[in-house]
């Protein structure tokens, strides 16, 4: 497929490497433009790309930034086919992404970035963190092979998105539509937490969507306190014993 990935962070970087890696033509951009673009993110053979480029005639476009920045995108993406598959990899952090009123009240997370789009999209790696999601992808049909849960309302988004979830290594757990999709937001019991498929389709519905934002916030207060900043991403053991301590 012809992929775009916008944003080159810690999970963009994964994206490029992963999906280039598996035989896919891929375009990664940030808002700095292709020279900026570390080398490293190149080595599987992903090009860089202005943004603009990035969407340009693609099968799937995915969007690796953070949840504040959305609303800057909808411009580049108007243009875009109906049938080009969107994916968000984005969580809300309101200490990072300022308050957002209707997230705040209980919007789903998805269903914002959808509105701020005015396009369908799909929710995918969302819940995985940085670390395990660079180092523990394996082959497929691999028993412990940890799953990711993606969400979407059209067929043919649920499909590419499966398909690319496994290209990167991991299994996709069909976690159903964008308004379902609280249930891989931070605070759920699937958040971060490394799960098997079997281990996800256990735990998924005992999310208790009241109590997301506050076991969020005592995760970010851990990570803080352990690593004496809100950015610096925690490494993939602490992560996710942290996670299954306060989420599950």
């Amino acid at each position: 497929m012809k992929l775009g990935i916008i944003g080159v962070g810690h999970i963009g970087k994964t994206l490029a490497l992963t999906l280039s890696a598996a035989g896919h033509e891929v375009n990664v951009a940030n808002s700095r433009g292709p020279e900026t673009i570390d080398t490293d993110v190149l080595a599987t053979g992903a090009k860089a790309v202005t943004v603009q480029q990035a969407v340009l005639d693609k099968d799937a476009i995915i969007l690796s930034i953070p949840l504040n920045r959305i609303p800057e995108i909808a411009p580049l993406l108007a243009g875009v086919s109906d049938e080009t598959v969107v994916i968000d990899t984005s969580n809300y952090y309101p200490g990072r992404d300022n308050k957002i009123d209707s997230i705040e009240a209980g919007q789903v997370e998805s269903l914002w970035v959808q509105e701020q789009l005015e396009r369908p999209v799909a929710k995918a790696w969302n819940a995985i963190g940085s670390d395990s999601f660079a180092k523990k992808g394996k082959p497929a049909e691999s028993p412990d092979r940890i799953a990711i849960p993606i969400a979407a309302d059209r067929e043919m988004d649920r499909k590419v998105t499966i398909a690319l979830v496994s290209d990167t290594g991991f299994d996709a757990f069909d976690a159903d539509s964008l308004a379902d999709s609280w249930r891989q937001q931070p605070g759920a019991p699937v958040y971060g937490t490394d799960l098997t498929l079997k281990e996800i389709e256990a735990a998924i519905d005992t999310a208790e969507r009241e109590r997301l934002p506050k076991r969020r916030d005592l995760a970010v207060a851990a990570f803080q306190e352990r690593l004496g900043d809100a950015t610096t991403n925690p490494d993939a053991d602490y992560g996710v014993r942290l996670s299954r301590v306060l989420y599950m």
